[in-house]
């Protein structure tokens, strides 16, 4: 073992062996996942989910901890953080979030975690144009929105999902079996 997986592992067993999910973890179908940005207490529950990809829509920079994780773990990072974001207070652009669905949809990028800063609304915006690809109600769409959101939920992203063209989303030959 080498220093850095010498100290994620004293981490493990300091915590009793538990494994930590990131903040707003959740799963999303086999193999895609959401959070928010993980941190070093994380890495080892990370570790059992044999990521190859992540899909990073924050606007903020991951901490060298993390990239040093991904490279760690040969894991390939999309960042689409602040490429058409805007203010907090503004919706995410429908350029992003096709741009995201063209790596979720390629299931050769799996296992793949959805992140951002704290997996409520650019995560939950991408999560609910996907939901609404996979042709669930605008009610069951927003109920998984508002349930990561929490009382942080924003009327605009909403709007946003509900507005979603999903005629602009390339479908691949192989899709995932979900869609």
């Amino acid at each position: 073992m080498g220093a850095a997986s010498d100290e994620r592992y004293l981490e493990y067993v300091v915590l009793g062996g538990s494994l930590i999910p990131p903040i707003n973890f959740g799963i999303v179908e086999e193999n895609l996942y959401r959070s928010g940005m993980p941190n070093e207490l994380n890495f080892p529950f990370l570790e059992k989910l044999q990521l190859k990809t992540i899909v990073n829509l924050a606007s903020e920079e991951p901490s060298q901890q993390f990239l040093n994780f991904v490279s760690d773990h040969n894991i390939d990072m999309v960042n689409l953080g602040g490429v058409g974001l805007s203010l907090s207070w503004k919706s995410m652009s429908e350029e992003v979030v096709l741009t995201a669905m063209d790596t979720i949809l390629d299931t050769s990028t799996y296992p793949l975690l959805i992140m951002c800063h704290l997996g409520r609304h650019q995560t939950g915006t991408v999560v609910g144009c996907m939901r609404k690809l996979q042709r669930w109600n605008l009610t069951a769409v927003f109920e998984e929105y508002r349930s990561f959101a929490g009382s942080k939920v924003r009327l605009l992203s909403e709007q946003f999902i509900e507005l979603f063209d999903t005629d602009l989303v390339r479908i691949p030959p192989n899709p995932p079996p979900w869609l």
